[in-house]
């Protein structure tokens, strides 16, 4: 009885360890005498012990992290780079054959692109043109990865670490930006508003009555606020008829000037007298 028990229970044994269960997201990458010979999974298979062997890969996303690097920008600023890396493996069988590790081959694949990429922009397209560096980054990482059988799916810079005098020269910069704005926008308003003064001023000189009402207008503005100055508005028209009684009153007296009466003239030096 025993000799017919131990085969029964070595058989059983030898089905329990070809059991295989992989799920969903996983694939098994199937290797007979060394050959390659399928991929497996999802669900239930068996394999044939020391004969077959089975290398586990996982199909979902993968988050990694790349490490701080040190970049020079084209305008010889040093920073300080790090970014985050999304992944896939689409090919399990290249993602096994063709790389010895492709997690660890395209960490260090991501860290030699971004510090090449980055090292040939200007620290400005570092801070402002990030969606592009991504894109650019992404796009070389993916056609390297490819024939491992891998897709990038996206790559996200998150920091740029600066010195704190580069800081504080990115901050002197922004505020002399500011203020040549300010400038600018000053110099704009004082150019419209006289334009505008000079159209007004064509308006009221083509209707002196337009110019009296607005005089007027300004009074009551003025009598609107709490002030304890008294004015009393002159009209224009008395500063003309003053103006043109002064130029009468010169010319009148240039008219009584010029009518004086002459000095008589003397007796004649040459009068005849007795010898």
């Amino acid at each position: 009885m025993l000799a017919y028990l131990i085969p029964v229970v070595l058989l059983i044994l030898l089905l329990v360890a070809s059991i295989r269960i992989l799920p969903e997201y996983r694939r098994g990458v199937v290797f007979f005498l060394g050959r390659f010979q399928s991929v497996k999974g999802p669900g239930l298979f068996f394999l044939i012990p020391v004969v077959q062997k089975m290398e586990v890969v996982d199909l979902r996303v993968i988050t990694m992290d790349v490490p701080e690097q040190d970049v020079i920008s084209q305008d010889n600023v040093t920073v300080r780079v790090n970014a985050v890396l999304y992944f896939r493996v689409v090919d399990p069988e290249r993602a096994i054959i063709q790389v010895e590790n492709f997690v660890n081959a395209t960490s260090q694949l991501a860290q030699t692109t971004l510090r090449s990429v980055l090292g040939k922009h200007d620290l400005d397209e570092m801070l402002s043109e990030r969606d592009k560096l991504n894109d650019d980054i992404q796009e070389i990482i993916d056609t390297q990865t490819e024939v491992w059988g891998i897709k990038v799916a996206n790559v996200e810079i998150k920091h740029v670490d600066l010195d704190e005098s580069m800081i504080r020269a990115i901050a002197r910069q922004a505020e002399a930006e500011r203020e040549r704005r300010a400038k600018v926008i000053h110099a704009e308003g004082e150019m419209q508003a006289s334009e505008k003064l000079l159209e007004a001023a064509n308006v009221m000189s083509a209707n002196p009555a337009a110019l009296q009402l607005r005089y007027l207008q300004t009074m009551s503005d003025m009598s609107n606020k709490n002030a304890s100055t008294i004015v009393f508005p002159l009209p224009l028209d008395i500063m003309e008829a003053f103006k043109a009684m002064q130029g009468m009153g010169g010319r009148g007296g240039d008219t009584h000037d010029g009518h004086r009466d002459e000095p008589s003239a003397g007796p004649s030096a040459g009068g005849t007298g007795e010898d």
